[in-house]
């Protein structure tokens, strides 16, 4: 059995908003916010949706555990949460 790999996810909305999710297929799902009833009813009136962080995880639970701890921040310590892991990147 093949395993998928799980993604905590942010978007930044139009009103420049975040917004935090769960999947196995980032590309899907902001395709599915953007265009479709499929994506979270916060989205839909906040098009366009930008993916702007990704995180995978080897399990949903890992995955959905740090977007319930993302979800709890303030404004601004998402914000540092987002440039302080971009930070690292190369």
């Amino acid at each position: 059995m093949e395993s998928k790999n799980h993604y905590f996810y942010v978007l930044m909305c139009a009103d420049n908003t975040f917004y935090a999710g769960y999947t196995t297929d980032v590309a899907r799902r902001e395709l599915e916010h953007n265009t479709s009833d499929k994506g979270a009813k916060y989205t839909k009136t906040r098009r366009p949706v930008k993916v702007i962080h990704v995180e995978s995880f080897p399990t949903r639970s890992m995955a959905t555990k740090q977007e319930a701890m993302f979800k709890k921040l303030s404004k601004k310590e998402k914000e540092a949460y987002i440039k302080h892991a971009h930070s690292k990147e190369f």
